[in-house]
């Protein structure tokens, strides 16, 4: 009881005119703001401004829809409280009430999180076969089906950008371009490297194997951000796409692959019909893991500098998804379980995603 109290306090003040996370008024007036600059006809020549124009409708109107969620809720428990102080037998119902207002205060503190430079972008999602041979090709396909459906159960455009097929089963690699609100705040969780033990379907004395995928996620940048590319530090070759076969695979070398030699990044495209196209969304691909790669560099010497204790990112393993002896997945990170394993592998990953971006941002 003085638990709630303290939280619908804290809700009223919040919602006050004075300002915060609750202040619709402030909230709704700012989106009028929004659609009067939307309506303007300068708008249409600059596309970039009405994206992030729309992007912040987006997000001012998941915040008042979230507000009016939680005062209703509020207003629910107090109800409840009321009656039971009258006599009535409502400690199933409250407690049901308080989950709820918890499951709302996660969300706004997640939601506060996925406030970085970059979270709001679209994010493009590689991922590659380790060590496992074809166990480690078909776990890559694995992930790949994984994150395409936790796409689909989110709501995000996911764009298939490059699947080249193993030589048994399974992908080589793989690269989805995942599009909507904070795609790239979520998705950055899932960088490292996942961690397969499984009975083996290609092993005739059905043992037990281990594979492992790597995931490298990076943010779609704009082109107000300045990458810098010199034609002499590309090598591109063109090939015939790679699939399952039908009258949509291309009979003609559209494929493209640039290796950035540099860095010796690689990034590939065989989505479209037309080279040009392929080789433009290659670029796009390329220009996003640059990015990506100079802003993990930056923070990995600022790290340096303040003598923090260093955790890999990339190449390290982050979860293992445990099929036999036993089924569980296990996030090394923070330490979160999860027993339904098919549940998870059919895209229900955010409660993982989630835990991450509070740990991280708990220190």
């Amino acid at each position: 009881m003085t638990n709630l109290s303290i939280v619908g306090s804290r809700c009223r003040s919040e919602s006050n005119p004075s300002g915060g996370f609750f202040d619709t008024s402030r909230l709704e007036a700012e989106v009028s703001q929004v659609d009067a600059a939307l309506s303007s006809g300068e708008v249409y020549a600059d596309p970039a401004k009405a994206a992030e124009l729309n992007r912040r409708r987006s997000v001012l109107s998941t915040r008042i829809t979230r507000g009016e969620k939680f005062r209703t809720l509020i207003d629910d428990a107090e109800t409840l409280l009321e009656l039971g102080r009258e006599g009535e037998h409502v400690d199933e119902e409250l407690e049901h009430s308080l989950d709820a207002l918890d499951d709302v205060l996660t969300d706004i503190e997640v939601s506060t999180m996925l406030s970085g430079r970059d979270d709001h972008r679209n994010a493009f999602v590689t991922i590659h076969p380790g060590a496992g041979g074809v166990d480690a090709q078909d776990w890559a396909e694995m992930l790949l089906r994984m994150y395409l459906r936790w796409g689909e159960r989110n709501g995000y455009k996911v764009e298939l950008i490059e699947r080249l097929e193993g030589d048994e089963a399974g992908i080589k690699a793989a690269t989805l371009l995942v599009s909507g609100e904070a795609a790239y705040g979520w998705l950055k969780a899932e960088r490292g490297v996942h961690r397969l033990v499984r009975i083996s379907p290609f092993d005739a004395q059905r043992r037990r194997h281990t594979a492992f995928a790597s995931v490298d996620v990076a943010p779609e940048v704009d082109d107000d951000i300045e990458i810098v590319i010199e034609d002499k530090d590309l090598r591109i070759d063109t090939y015939r796409s790679s699939g399952a076969g039908g009258q949509h695979v291309n009979v003609t070398d559209s494929a493209v692959r640039i290796t950035h030699l540099p860095t010796g990044l690689v990034v590939a495209c065989q989505d479209e019909r037309s080279q040009h196209r392929n080789k433009d969304k290659a670029m796009k691909v390329l220009r996003a893991r640059l990015y990506e790669k100079q802003v993990r560099e930056r923070e990995e010497k600022q790290r340096e500098e303040a003598g923090a204790k260093m955790e890999i990112g990339f190449g390290s393993q982050i979860r293992s998804y445990v099929l036999a002896p036993y089924r569980m997945v296990k996030d090394m990170r923070t330490k979160m379980e999860v027993g339904d394993v098919d549940r998870v592998l059919d895209g229900d990953l955010t409660a993982f995603m989630k835990a991450w971006l509070l740990r991280d941002a708990h220190g």
